[in-house]
Parts: C-alpha cells; structure tokens; sequence
C-alpha cells in the first residue's frame, strides 16, 4: 500500500478523533447524539469534525484518481502527506479559536487536492 492511500486512511479517522474531542470532557447523551455541543472549544471541535468530513471525499478521490492514472508515486505522496498536515495544523487551529491561520490552513488542503488532480491530469495517464 503506497504512503498516499495511508493517508487516505489517516484523513478518515480525523473527524472520528474530532468527535471524540468535541464529546469529551462534558456530560454527553448518546440518546441525542445529534445535539449541539456547548459553545467553546467542544462545538470547535465539533465544527473542525464536520469540515474534516466535507474534506474527506475530494482527497480520497483525488488520490484514487491520481494512483489509478499512474501520476507519479512521488509527488501523489508528497501531496497526500501534505494534505495530512495541513489539515492536523487545521483541526488545532479550529480548536485554538485561530480563525485567520485555520483559513490559510483549510486552503493549502485545498490546493493539495487540486494539486493531485493537476498531477493526474498533466502526468497520468489511464489505465
């Protein structure tokens, strides 16, 4: 398994670990886990938990897609890991009340995911 499909992996326990955050340290009802979570830093982390799984689905399709077009290994793993980082430093920024640094966090993610597409399409090819 190559390091980006780790990270593929990797980018779909984040919002599980956010959640866990966002439930911990407070009295939580499992009969109504759809509550909001009070205001503070376990609704950020609830919040971070939503946008991670937003975030979630163009990166693991952008790293299938570029791997199945053969794009090169090196640079899908850079990116991915890339992508890993960005949205871990994310995750702590919304947490921290950061909202300036969480923006530029969320678009180097950004631009990670547009980055592999970019790569698949001027580098892979099908098949």
């Amino acid at each position: 398994m190559t390091i980006a499909l780790w990270c593929v992996l990797i980018a779909s326990l984040i919002p599980y670990a956010l959640a866990s955050v966002a439930k911990s340290g407070r009295p939580y009802d499992n009969s109504k886990p759809r509550q909001p979570a009070p205001p503070g830093l376990h609704q950020r982390a609830d919040w971070a938990q939503q946008n991670s799984w937003e975030a979630f689905a163009p990166f693991a399709a952008a790293v299938l897609i570029a791997q199945w077009t053969h794009a090169p290994q090196g640079g899908i793993n850079l990116l991915a890991l890339l992508f890993i980082a960005f949205r871990l430093a994310y995750a702590a920024a919304y947490i921290g009340n950061r909202p300036s640094l969480r923006s530029l966090l969320w678009l180097g993610g950004f631009l990670c995911v547009i980055g592999l597409y970019v790569l698949a399409a001027w580098t892979g090819h099908p098949g």
